[in-house]
């Protein structure tokens, strides 16, 4: 699992969003948070899950870029469209994967991953 240096986190979370993130990557419980990833399907934009599913030894975390997280699918939800709309915004396409694959790599990615 790789952590965008900067990733999002909803409003009522900001302030604790990197315990969060530890918490996440030691795989300790984590009531009603969902992270946002890149989509592990190439014809999607975001995957939401839940921070429950990634407890699971065979959840498939190797690939996956975390770009978001927040407290309750709704406002997930919110977030993921409020992340399109910042990188529609920042370049004109809803090539989410590429945006920030390219700001990852031009950031250095290495820091990021567990």
């Amino acid at each position: 699992m790789t952590w965008y240096k900067e990733f999002y986190a909803g409003e009522s979370i900001e302030h604790k969003k990197e315990k969060i993130k530890w918490k996440i990557i030691h795989n300790a419980g984590q009531l009603d948070i969902y992270v946002i990833a890149l989509s592990s399907n190439h014809d999607n934009l975001l995957d939401i899950v839940s921070a429950k599913e990634l407890l699971q030894k065979a959840y498939p975390k190797q690939d996956m870029l975390v770009v978001g997280v927040d407290k309750g699918y709704d406002n997930a939800l919110e977030l993921a469209a409020k992340i399109i709309m910042d990188v529609f915004q920042k370049t004109g396409s809803l090539d989410v994967r590429k945006y920030f694959l390219q700001q990852q790599k031009k950031m250095g990615s290495t820091a990021w991953e567990f």
